[in-house]
């Protein structure tokens, strides 16, 4: 496979390359501060972008002033319809969105393949969305960039650790972990889990996030193992849930932005 096509272009984004690219821009104007440290990752959900697009936004506006030297991101979220064990990654040479081709990092590919955990899974990227979604803030924020993108099964949080240890490099390279919130409760009780999820995940308390508050728990859970080897620290930067989008209040999803340093 040359280039993976994008499978949900039109339904969780614009398919139009123009509108795409204004809609991030006006979502990325929103208020919030920005780092005066480069981010070494962000975790943004992946809904659909008038649900969950002023979330993501809030950890892609970090990413800004450091687009000139991030050339790499290893990105990393859940499979929703394919099971995989472990992590699975792609064998294409690019990713592709109605803003272009991003081309994907195969030397690095080649290096991560080489750990047990690590399989190449073509099948569970075709129609997932979890990465994808992720992939029009980068070519609007970020200039020329590769990505290392996998998708997250069973993995155990070393497994994902280790992988993320393997290409950590320096400031050229960026880690996105990809996940939504709680699903499905009532607005106050999807803000009161959401409060508590996001607590843990500052104060990295792996072994209190699991799938009911985090659908890529076990790529956040390996994220944050990795940053506290690093010691780095873990803010949420904006938490909403999609009743404060357009969506119903008695049944939503929740999203956090959160940018570790």
């Amino acid at each position: 496979m040359q280039t993976r096509p994008p499978a949900v272009a039109g339904s969780f984004y614009p398919s139009d390359p123009a509108t795409l690219r204004l809609t991030i821009e006006r979502l990325l104007e929103g208020n919030g501060s920005r780092n005066t440290a480069a981010p070494k990752a962000i975790i943004a959900p992946h809904a659909g972008i008038h649900y969950s697009g002023p979330v993501a936004a809030s950890a892609y506006r970090r990413l800004m002033p450091f687009r000139d030297r991030i050339r790499r991101v290893v990105l990393v979220g859940p499979s929703h319809r394919t099971p995989v064990s472990g992590l699975g990654t792609s064998t294409a040479a690019a990713f592709g969105t109605p803003l272009g081709a991003i081309p994907v990092d195969s030397a690095s590919i080649q290096r991560a393949a080489a750990l047990p955990q690590v399989e190449y899974a073509d099948a569970a990227h075709r129609d997932e969305h979890s990465l994808e979604v992720q992939l029009p803030f980068l070519q609007v924020v970020l200039e020329e960039f590769q990505i290392v993108p996998f998708v997250v099964g069973t993995a155990r949080t070393e497994e994902v650790a280790d992988t993320l240890e393997l290409l950590w490099g320096e400031e050229e390279t960026v880690i996105v972990v990809s996940s939504d919130l709680s699903h499905f409760h009532d607005h106050a009780s999807a803000m009161r889990i959401d409060r508590e999820t996001a607590s843990a995940i500052e104060a990295c308390r792996i072994d209190e996030l699991d799938g009911g508050k985090a659908c890529g728990f076990r790529a956040v859970a390996g994220l944050l193992s990795a940053a506290v080897d690093h010691g780095l620290t873990v803010r949420n930067v904006d938490r909403r849930d999609s009743s404060q989008t357009p969506g119903d209040p008695s049944r939503v999803v929740g999203y956090g932005a959160f940018v570790a340093c």
